[in-house]
C-alpha cells in the first residue's frame, strides 16, 4: 500500500508549480524527508527521479534538511542513470559545496568532498547533458578553493572540451575560466 506522500509524489508533474508545491509541503512537514530520500535513493523505484526533483528544490531553500541523508546521497549518485536525476544531483552537490562551512551548519567530511569531486569530474569527461556538466563545473570551482589541484585540472578539461559544446556550456565555462585566472 502506497503512502499518501508517495501518491502525491507519484502524481507530481515536471511543472515548476507542482514541484514547488511538493517542496513547500516537505519544508512545512520535514517528517516527509526520510520517505523522500528513501524514494530518491531507491533507484529501482520508477519515481526516484521525481524525488530527486523535490530534493533539489528543498536543498535550494533548506539545505540542512538533507544533511542527515548525505551518506545515502553519496552512495547513490554514482549509480544514477536518468539524466534528470543527474542534473538535480549535480545541482545539490553545488549547493552543498557552496554552503560547506561550519558557520552554515554544514560541514562535509573529506570523504564526501572526495566523492563529490570524483563524481563531478566523471560527469565532465563522460557524455552528459550540459546542465549536469555546468553544475559539476560550478561545484568543482568552489571545491577547488579548498583543494588547489582541482582548478588546473578543471581548466584543462574545460579548455579541451570548449569547442565541442553548446553556446550555453561555453557561456557558463567562460565565467568560470575568468574566475580562475590569477
Amino acid at each position: 500500500m502506497k503512502s499518501e506522500f508517495y501518491q502525491l509524489l507519484e502524481n507530481c508533474s515536471i511543472a515548476r508549480k507542482e514541484r514547488d508545491k511538493m517542496r513547500n509541503l516537505v519544508i512545512r512537514k520535514p517528517e516527509f524527508i526520510p520517505e523522500l530520500c528513501a524514494i530518491a535513493f531507491h533507484l529501482e523505484d520508477e519515481i526516484h527521479t521525481k524525488a530527486y526533483w523535490i530534493l533539489e528544490l528543498v536543498s535550494e531553500k533548506k539545505l540542512k534538511l538533507l544533511i542527515p541523508y548525505l551518506e545515502g546521497f553519496c552512495e547513490t549518485i554514482p549509480k544514477l542513470a536518468d539524466d534528470s536525476a543527474k542534473r538535480t544531483a549535480s545541482h545539490i552537490i553545488f549547493y552543498l559545496s557552496k554552503s560547506n562551512h561550519r558557520a552554515n551548519g554544514i560541514a562535509l567530511t573529506q570523504l564526501q568532498e572526495t566523492q563529490f569531486i570524483e563524481m563531478c569530474f566523471d560527469w565532465l569527461i563522460r557524455d552528459e547533458k550540459v546542465a549536469t556538466k555546468v553544475y559539476a563545473i560550478k561545484a568543482l570551482f568552489v571545491l577547488g578553493k579548498k583543494y588547489d589541484w582541482i582548478h588546473p585540472e578543471l581548466k584543462n578539461i574545460i579548455q579541451q572540451d570548449y569547442a565541442n559544446h553548446t553556446a550555453a556550456y561555453q557561456a557558463a565555462t567562460r565565467i568560470i575560466l575568468k574566475k580562475m585566472k590569477p
